[in-house]
């Protein structure tokens, strides 16, 4: 008989390779885990995974069944939410993930009147970049992420929710250069300042730019923060989100520049799992952002 237990077991063996640190994250001993991936291969009959010294591999059929389990489990926890919440709206935990480029500047206007429209909501909140937070919502250890759109992903589903334009950051002493609005050819590539790589919003910046990883952008920082930073100091430029205008540009060493049209910008949205009940609170939610942003 196949478990619950031995798919969430399989399920971090898949993501960390190793045994222990498998063990670890489900809070049990190494041997038990194990134990439990060898009674699952004999309960199937095939090979999971393969034991080498340091590593683990998973065959072929084993990364396939653990994908498969990884949405059996998924769909365990929205049956459990089913059970949890029907026929109320935000209430009790809802774990939301938010990419970087939008959490500090969001939240601060999205928080408090949450609080106040729906006092028995407990948000529970995870910050990381959109590769690892889609994979937390089809593993079930999220309920709801919000990025920019579109995701490349067939099991969710998503809800625009606004357009969050691009202006171009520079050092106050270049302003005088600048023509009252920018084209992006008109950006050198040798001094576009960037966020590391595995944020959407990098990957957005240097598509819009028409610059390849080939063109010298060596500089990737962790935050806008750090970027800004760069900018305000002079070492170049970088294109900023309006949504974090107001905090990351008060530096009056920092002046903004509009693109000319057509101007880029992103679609900030909710992405779900098709198969959760909770459609009607996370499209709640929506509302409730549409609300704090304007």
């Amino acid at each position: 008989m196949i478990t619950l237990r031995q798919l969430r077991y399989l399920d971090a063996l898949a993501r960390y390779r190793h045994f222990g640190r498998a063990a670890e994250d489900c809070a049990v001993s190494q041997p038990a885990l194990s134990m439990q991936i060898r009674d699952l291969e004999r309960a199937l009959g095939v090979a999971l995974v393969e034991r080498r010294t340091g590593e683990v591999k998973l065959t072929e059929t084993g990364a396939d069944i653990a994908r498969r389990g990884k949405q059996i489990l998924g769909a365990v926890n929205d049956l459990a939410d089913f059970a949890r919440h029907r026929g109320q709206v935000l209430c009790g935990p809802l774990r939301l993930g938010v990419i970087p480029t939008i959490a500090p500047y969001l939240l601060p206007r999205l928080l408090p009147v949450l609080q106040r429209r729906y006092p028995d909501l407990r948000l529970e909140l995870r910050e990381t970049q959109t590769q690892t937070l889609l994979a937390e919502l089809e593993r079930g250890t999220l309920d709801l992420v919000m990025a920019a759109l579109p995701l490349d992903h067939t099991e969710i589903e998503t809800l625009p929710l606004f357009e969050d334009p691009f202006m171009l950051a520079v050092h106050a002493g270049e302003l005088l250069a600048l023509e009252e609005h920018i084209a992006a050819s008109e950006i050198d590539p040798d001094r576009l300042i960037l966020l590391e790589e595995g944020h959407c919003l990098r990957d957005q910046a240097l598509a819009f730019c028409a610059v390849t990883r080939r063109d010298g952008v060596e500089f990737g920082a962790t935050s806008l923060a750090t970027v800004m930073q760069m900018v305000a100091n002079g070492y170049g430029v970088t294109l900023l989100p309006q949504i974090a205008a107001e905090a990351e540009a008060r530096d009056e060493r920092v002046k903004l520049v509009p693109f000319s049209a057509p101007q880029p910008s992103r679609i900030i949205g909710l992405a779900w799992r098709r198969t959760s009940s909770r459609t009607p609170d996370f499209r709640a939610l929506g509302e409730v952002v549409m609300e704090a942003v304007k």
